[in-house]
């Protein structure tokens, strides 16, 4: 029977859950990194057997580490993602923490890319042993006026996160950004556009790229053109061409809204997605409205 694995990480370490079709028992491996933050660990579908995981450790600091044998032994990248040196008498950037890993096109076989806290973009050419940084992003002029300050963002900080690789095109990507909404390339990072009308905005007003929150983002595999929108105000739903985003979630029962973090597109159907709602109904934030069409 197939294997099945399930990549957890936690505060603490990280574990990988083992099973066959029926899943009906599991195998326990870990913890890998006791101790550490794990922020995101991921299997490369291209060879099924790389898994890279981005780490925040007490001793080295931020940094990604690289299994080849679905973790039974690990390596550490020789070059973390890390933003250039700042010139003398300029206040620079340091990563915080690598939040987000995404494999790039299939026929990139060697390709990764990363999502840092404060908001940096990375990529790998070599399977994730060394990043550099896609300047078309981290040194773009528009990088404060679409991300804001270093604290805009989420209580322990900025995030670049939901990379997210066209199947048709591994030169097409779009990322989402907390806070700073979600952008688009076709030219492989080089220049990015701000995906974000019709979103709804936590604060300040939409003509402000840093006041759109997205907390997640997906793109259906058998239908690239669909994308879904998990954001600090409700689920969304973006069909390409357009490049409006449309509230799907509006209707969900006020008791359980539709204000949340992780969502999943279904492998096959694109009508089909999972969503984890979140409401606070103490909080004193009411979630804003936008227009669009009933929830699927």
């Amino acid at each position: 029977m197939p294997k099945i694995a399930l990549l957890v990480g936690t505060r603490k370490g990280a574990w990988i859950y083992r099973s066959d079709a029926a899943r009906l028992a599991w195998h326990t491996d870990g913890p890998h990194f006791l101790g550490h933050i794990v922020h995101h660990m991921v299997l490369d579908p291209r060879d099924g057997r790389t898994l890279l995981a981005a780490a925040k450790t007490g001793h080295l600091g931020p940094t990604i580490f690289r299994s080849t044998d679905m973790g039974k032994s690990w390596a550490e990248a020789r070059h973390p993602p890390a933003f250039a040196k700042a010139p003398d008498g300029e206040t620079g950037r340091s990563v915080d923490h690598t939040f987000w890993l995404t494999p790039g096109h299939a026929s990139q076989p060697g390709v990764w890319y990363a999502g840092t806290s404060p908001h940096g973009l990375f990529r790998s050419e070599d399977h994730g042993v060394t990043w550099e940084g896609v300047a078309g992003l981290n040194d773009n002029p528009q990088y404060r006026e679409w991300m804001g300050g270093p604290q805009d963002g989420t209580p322990d900080g900025p995030k670049l996160h939901s990379l997210l690789v066209d199947p048709r095109d591994g030169n097409h990507l779009y990322l989402g950004m907390s806070s700073g909404g979600v952008h688009e390339t076709r030219d492989a990072g080089a220049s990015w556009t701000p995906l974000v009308a019709g979103m709804a905005v936590v604060f300040g007003d939409a003509s402000v790229i840093q006041s759109h929150d997205p907390h997640c983002l997906a793109l259906c595999p058998t239908l690239p053109d669909r994308l879904y929108l998990q954001n600090h105000c409700g689920i969304y739903r973006i069909d390409r061409p357009s490049d409006e985003w449309q509230r799907i979630g509006r209707n969900m029962p006020g008791e359980i809204g539709d204000i949340g973090f992780p969502i999943v597109a279904h492998p096959r159907d694109p009508d089909t997605l999972w969503c984890s709602r979140w409401t606070a109904p103490t909080s004193g934030r009411a979630p804003a409205r936008a227009g669009g069409p009933p929830p699927i």
